[in-house]
Formats: C-alpha cells, structure tokens, sequence
C-alpha cells in the first residue's frame, strides 16, 4: 500500500512519485527472477542512474541531486519495497562517492565526482577485511609510498559490487603513517594487479553481488589518495554514520513489503468462514508488524534531519540503524508466520524477504557494534565537564 509522507516541497513529492513509477515499471517484474538467477542487474542502476536517482545527496553543482538526505532515503525506502538488492546497491554507491565529495581535492571533485554522482558509473566501498570485519583498525591490507604514488597490496571482503563497480573507495594500512595509521584511496578496476575474486554464495540479497578484491602490487597514481595521508579511519567512520541510514531506509522498504504481502494475504485467506484478518491473533500480529514499519521510519527520518541540519546525528545514526534492521527481521519473519505454510513456499516473497533480513542486522556494523556506538555516545553524553 502507498506510504503516506510527508515532504518538505512539490519537488519532493514527484521525485517520489517519479521513483515509484520507475521502480513499479523496472525493478519490480523483475527482482525475483534475477534473485533466483543470482544475477547482477547492471541495467538496471544505468536506468536509475539515467533518471538521476544515483546522486540524489550531492550537490547540483557537481552533478548530483542537492536533495536533503530525508528526502533521499524515502527514495532508496521505496526502491527497496520493490527490489532490496537494486536499493542496497544505491545506498553503497552513496557511500563510496562520500569520501570525494567530502574530502577530495578540488581536482578529484572536478575530474571525478560529475560522473561517480552522475550516473554513469558504479561504486564500491572496500574497507572490510574477513579477518577485521567490525574491528576496522586491525586491517592488513596496504599502501606502501613509491617514487611515483603507492604501491598496494592485500585483499578486502565482502565488497558489495564486488567485480561489477567501476570504481572503489578503499581503505589501506598506511605503515608510514604510524602504527593505527589508515588512508583513503580512488582505485579502478582497470589498474594492473588489481582483481575481484569469485562471489560468496549468500543466503539472501543474491541479485546483489559481494566479492573479494585483492591487491597485488597494484601501482595506485600519487592523484588517487582521498584526503590526508593517515586520516582514513575518520573519512570511513563518518561516511558509514550515513551509510547506516541508507541500510535502515533499505530495512524499512523491505519490512513495509513484507507488511503489505501479509495483509493482502490475511484479507484474501478464509479461514472458519471469514477472513484470517478478522482473526485476533492474526490482526493482532498486523497492528505489531505496523508499529514496527512506522516506528523504524520515523527514527532514521529523525536522524536524516538532523544530518540536514547540520547537527551530530552519529548516536541517532546507530538507533536508527539498529530498530530499522531489527524491525525488518521481525516483521520478515511474521508475515512469514501470518502465510502459514504458502509463506514458506517460494510461491510467495515471504520467505525472500526474511532471508533478505537477516544480513541487515549484520552488515554497515552489526547490531551488537550499533549498541556498543550508542553506549559509548551516551556515557560520552553524562560525563561531567573537563576542569
């Protein structure tokens, strides 16, 4: 059912109404095919890249949107109600075209970011590692100074686009830099030594590819660092505060589908002469499964505001993150139950969206990192003042 927004000016409002056309004509009829297929939907991001919807944060005058960050998750919300991968791939390319827009040189801003921002390209964002998933300082891989830029070499995991992007913002152990030192890197595929390796077979989100890249001294140009030698760490932490609201718009679009295939079902099934929706124990159900859609909706457009207002929203980033990924595993979940037995048939897309699910409360930070981030900030919060 068609969620009821509120939105700050009539641009706005057909944006998303221009985003429901789109996603209803081009990424719906397709999502469970190329998921079964485990197929990567490049042609579908160069639509939406083509309709402008690959940019919407940055700025006009780079080639992006100019649109408030509230306004650019109910965007990726509705692109994940039809297909979770395609919105997933969206909020990624957000992320890795941030440490450019944010920190890049006047030069990287002007050669680079009209096209990552425009639509033409693909990004990823490689700071992960399997042996350094959540402990972002304990990565290995490397850049190493050379006469004419760096040299760098190890592997990243779990890359989303992985083999498919077109370019990657990388994080690298900068040794130079001191023993906690890390930096930010442009790199492309095209750079000698550089490959993606097989894709992980997932359980869920498998229209979405993940792979490693590794590095084998690959000679990365002097014009490709991002920002400071050494100051990675901080681009990469604060790009992932708005990553987190990308995942929790993707949750909420995904939870707010499962919601709408529940209640379709629950009106349509009959049990004991009636409706199973005029069942206690099923409307019951629905009523907990809408508490959980509109309340997770309205924490990460709580905290996209204040990101618009140019307030810290790093606490609120991780709360929405956290009630967004956890509401969509619940109510996945239910509309399962609320299916009984077709719900665990791949007639419906219950059982896809619960598989869906799981990873959200796992990736951008775990859950379990997400209420380490909100403990530390409200101790943080309560200690007396310095003196």
């Amino acid at each position: 059912m068609p969620v009821d927004r509120e939105l700050p000016t009539p641009e706005a409002a057909d944006l998303l109404a221009l985003t429901r056309e789109i996603a209803d004509a081009e990424l719906a009829p397709k999502a469970a095919a190329y998921e079964r297929e485990e197929r990567f939907p490049r042609e579908v991001f160069r639509t939406l890249g083509e309709a402008g919807l690959l940019g919407l944060p940055f700025a006009e005058e780079v080639g992006g949107g100019g649109q408030p960050y509230a306004v650019y998750l109910q965007v990726v919300e509705e692109l994940a109600a039809r297909w979770a991968s395609v919105a997933l791939g969206i909020s990624v390319h957000t992320l890795a075209c941030s440490p450019i827009a944010t920190y890049g040189t006047e030069a990287q801003r002007r050669d680079l970011l009209p096209e990552m921002v425009g639509g033409t390209l693909l990004g990823a964002y490689s700071l992960s590692e399997a042996h350094a998933g959540s402990d972002v300082a304990a990565m290995k891989a490397s850049a190493t100074r050379a006469d004419d830029g760096w040299t760098a070499r190890g592997e990243k995991a779990w890359v989303t686009h992985g083999g498919h992007a077109d370019f990657y913002s990388t994080f690298l152990r900068t040794p130079d830099d001191g023993p906690r030192g890390i930096s930010c890197f442009h790199l492309t595929p095209d750079l000698p030594g550089f490959s993606a390796a097989k894709p992980e077979e997932k359980m869920g989100l498998t229209g979405s590819t993940t792979s490693a890249i590794r590095l084998d001294d690959v000679a990365v140009p002097a014009d490709r660092l991002v920002g400071e030698p050494g100051k990675g760490m901080a681009i990469a932490l604060g790009a992932l505060d708005s990553g987190r609201l990308g995942i929790s718009a993707v949750a909420v679009g995904l939870a707010q589908s499962a919601l709408d295939v529940a209640v379709r079902y629950a009106v349509e099934r009959e049990a004991f002469g009636r409706p199973i929706a005029e069942h206690q124990g099923v409307s019951f159900l629905l009523a907990d499964m809408a508490a959980a859609v509109e309340s997770a909706r309205a924490t990460y457009l709580v905290a996209a505001r204040r990101k618009d207002a140019g307030k810290p929203f790093s606490r609120q980033a991780s709360i929405a993150k956290l009630v967004a990924t956890d509401a969509a595993m619940k109510v996945t979940t239910d509309a399962v139950q609320v299916l009984g037995g077709a719900g665990y048939t791949r007639d419906h897309p219950a059982e896809r969206y619960m598989r869906e699910a799981k990873v959200m409360q796992i990736f951008e930070g775990t859950n379990q990192i997400q209420r380490m981030v909100i403990g530390r900030h409200l101790t943080a919060e309560a200690a007396p003042p310095a003196g």
